[in-house]
């Protein structure tokens, strides 16, 4: 969204975040159920075609086609090959791993970011911020536990989809100034669409009416999710409304009682707990750099 048009609404930014994330956790679950019978690549594939509806709804009430120009087509490409690769990761991974342990490890994203920020961007990263990189760090090993075991490798999945999402999040710093909002969620869209559709010499299952109404189901939330998430980045500063965001670790272990009996573990609490705090962090000292602090 452009800077012009930021409103000052913080109590709607927060519900929409709010509401957003849960939306999302709601998809995590689809995507989980689905995992279990269907192809990656078919997921992505048929999933993202259902996204097009609430993208379709965004462009028009964003002032029509205008908004979709590519400035850098390179660069949306390279964005959306980031973001066909985490989707990748991130959705097998939840065949292997509960939900609620798959969300938690990537919370690692924002650690991601900073740590990559200097040498990607030439950002300055102070001696604080590394030091909460460093600490959520040891958070991501403790959920991960790379002892050997299947399920603590599995976790290697959801952590490189989170990587991608961290290099996904540097080029849409890089390039948002000159493209909106809109375009790069539809270039992506397209990129993921296209990824899966090239996996369907690779063993596509047929797909009931019940389990299409699913995928439907889940490029709708996908959409709409993202759309609130856009409006509340435009209705009050990102310090403010980023930290809720951490707010779907309840609904993931709400859904992943309910639907799988999970229950995570006290490795994965005191893990996720740690980086969430450190991530909080990060974004307090970027708002006091951002505001001229020390």
């Amino acid at each position: 969204m452009d800077p012009v048009g930021r409103a000052n609404a913080p109590g709607r930014a927060i519900a929409f975040m709010l509401f957003g994330t849960a939306i999302l956790t709601v998809n995590d679950s689809i995507l989980k159920w689905l995992s279990a019978a269907y192809p990656t690549g078919q997921i992505m594939c048929l999933r993202g075609l259902f996204v097009i509806l609430p993208v379709a709804i965004l462009v028009w009430r964003s002032g029509g086609l205008a908004v979709l120009r590519v400035q850098n087509f390179r660069r949306h490409a390279l964005r959306a090959a980031c973001v066909v690769a985490g989707a990748f990761f991130f959705i097998t991974g939840l065949r292997y791993m509960p939900l609620a342990d798959a969300i938690a490890i990537t919370f690692a994203g924002p650690l991601f970011l900073t740590a990559l920020a200097q040498p990607f961007l030439g950002e300055a990263v102070g001696w604080r911020r590394w030091t909460a990189v460093l600490i959520g760090f040891v958070g991501v090993l403790m959920m991960v536990r790379p002892t050997g075991g299947a399920v603590q490798w599995a976790a290697l999945l959801p952590l490189a989809g989170s990587l991608f999402g961290a290099f996904r999040d540097l080029i849409t710093r890089k390039i948002s100034t000159d493209e909106s909002s809109i375009a790069l969620l539809c270039t992506s869209t397209a990129g993921v669409v296209l990824a899966g559709f090239c996996t369907l010499p690779f063993g596509w299952k047929p797909v009931p009416a019940v389990d299409l109404g699913l995928l439907m189901a889940s490029g709708i939330l996908v959409g709409s999710a993202h759309f609130l998430l856009i409006e509340c980045f435009r209705l009050a500063e990102a310090a403010l409304v980023a930290p809720f965001k951490y707010s779907n670790m309840v609904w993931a272990i709400l859904f992943g009682f309910v639907v799988w009996g999970d229950v995570p573990d006290p490795w994965t609490f005191t893990g996720a707990a740690i980086v969430v705090a450190s991530g909080i962090y990060i974004l307090h000292r970027e708002a006091q750099l951002r505001a001229g602090g020390v």
